[in-house]
């Protein structure tokens, strides 16, 4: 490797390491912010969220990536352009693409990475970070038994306690109601005091009951009760042990969220475009077959509908029978709910193949995003690259304001691009690449201004124009005048 080579890169790996870990940290504070009352206050132990911060840091990635190399690009070029290695590599008549050819090299491996990422680990992030998170939403809180107030999150119990000392084990005036055979209040136990625990790991609550009194009502009697229909036990020291497994962490089946299309790879995606789209052929073509028996009087002359049913023996006897009896329906009437009966079913047909179309749509867009923010690192060096050349400012001043702007940018064109392909105003290959299509547009336009030497970031290139429109403006009152 020669020299210019390691100066570039060795310039460009501390910048691209330390802004990937500082946008992957930035997604996931999002993410404990946006999620907090979920995550927290369920006692689940610290490996569960170091599991879910591995999986959500994987799915950061995509959106990480592409940020990092703009902002390492625009820093590595920006600081040789500030410390003059840039002019002295151009003076030694090194092109600008061979010095941007290391960096160049990276950004086409990470693409590939990418792709391969998008593909193959993204799915399986989707699906266990996803699936974690839904996990632990909804999970119970850890007991938090209030004073005067009935709790009810343990199934089968409504507690209520008096007071509550600050032990948080000592209790006064329980009321415990016992639902767990789903028979009503039908089994009371008040106690004037009591103990609450908890024994074999947390799995268990125990309630120590003392001077209490336990009442039983007899389910089999109905409602028409007397003074034997209830059972009543005094007692001077009691236990009643209840299950905590309704909080502790239960994993739901994967498969219950593996049909969503950002837990599937391209050729899984491939396969559901083919069968929505051989679906939806199948609902068209049913829906025109089926009109013909149903509605046939739509597609036969009026005439000929008639001598069917005089010809038909069982038809005609039927006809006479109603004719003679008066009781047949106007014919307005028939005309008006068989067009009903038409608009009904095909109301249902076309909502059925409207939200087959708008899965078909989101699935093709997810395809295409496979490929899309696998190519916007390269998008990003592209614009990162010559900007960093014309700024020619290093550290993380002017950089990142110019990165973040930029990432935003395609931020908001992406978000764009996918509402409108997902509403059907454009096309979902357009949607999908707007936001690339357009930002190439522009490093295309910097990398012209970097190879010509533009000192478009500069204030004596805005004073110079200054100076030139003024001039040109004096020129052309003298001229008129």
């Amino acid at each position: 490797m020669r020299k210019i080579d390691k100066l570039v890169l060795n310039a460009f790996w501390g910048p691209f390491v330390l802004t990937t870990l500082i946008v992957v940290f930035i997604f996931l504070l999002r993410l404990v912010l946006f999620y907090f009352a979920d995550l927290f206050g369920k006692d689940l132990g610290i490996f569960v969220y170091l599991e879910l911060f591995f999986y959500f840091s994987l799915i950061t990635l995509p959106l990480a990536l592409p940020l990092s190399v703009l902002l390492s690009s625009l820093m590595t070029f920006g600081k040789l352009g500030e410390n003059f290695e840039l002019t002295a590599l151009k003076s030694a008549g090194i092109s600008i693409f061979r010095v941007f050819r290391p960096i160049m090299i990276v950004a086409v491996l990470l693409s590939g990475f990418m792709f391969w990422f998008n593909n193959v680990a993204m799915p399986w992030a989707n699906l266990k970070g996803w699936g974690l998170l839904y996990d632990i939403k909804t999970t119970k809180t850890t007991l938090n038994i209030k004073e005067g107030i009935f709790y009810s999150d343990l199934p089968g119990y409504a507690i209520k306690v008096a007071k509550k000392y600050p032990d948080n084990k000592t209790l006064k005036s329980l009321i415990i109601y016992d639902h767990t055979h789903n028979d009503g209040n039908r089994h009371v136990t008040l106690a004037d005091s009591g103990l609450m625990y908890t024994m074999y790991n947390k799995k268990y609550l125990v309630f120590e009951l003392f001077n209490g009194k336990d009442y039983v009502e007899d389910a089999d009697r109905g409602s028409n009760l007397d003074a034997s229909d209830l059972a009543l036990h005094h007692f001077k020291k009691s236990k009643i042990v209840m299950s905590l497994d309704a909080f502790d962490l239960h994993k739901t089946e994967e498969s219950q969220f593996a049909h969503y299309e950002i837990m599937r790879n391209n050729i899984q995606l491939q396969a559901d475009e083919d069968s929505l789209r051989r679906t939806m052929r199948i609902m068209k073509t049913g829906f025109i077959r089926s009109i013909g028996p149903n509605f046939m009087y739509f597609h036969k002359p009026i005439n000929q509908s008639i001598n069917v049913v005089k010809n038909t023996k069982w038809v005609a006897g039927r006809l006479k029978k109603g004719l003679a009896e008066k009781t047949a329906r106007d014919p307005m009437d028939i005309a008006i709910q068989q067009v009903q009966n038409m608009q009904t079913f095909a109301q249902t047909n076309l909502t059925s193949l409207e939200t087959r179309q708008d899965k078909l749509k989101t699935t093709r867009l997810e395809w295409h995003k496979k490929f899309t923010t696998s190519l916007a690192i390269l998008v990003m060096f592209l614009i990162g690259a010559p900007l960093g050349a014309i700024i020619k400012k290093g550290g993380f001043g002017v950089p990142v304001v110019v990165a973040v702007s930029f990432f935003i940018l395609m931020y908001i064109l992406t978000q764009q691009g996918d509402k409108m392909a997902k509403e059907g105003k454009v096309l979902v290959e357009i949607g999908a690449w707007i936001s690339n299509g357009l930002l190439t547009l522009i490093g295309m336009y910097f990398l012209k201004i970097a190879l010509n030497d533009s000192r478009l970031f500069e204030s004596d290139f805005y004073r110079v124009l200054w100076e030139r429109m003024k001039s040109w403006k004096t020129r052309r009152q003298k001229y008129s005048s």
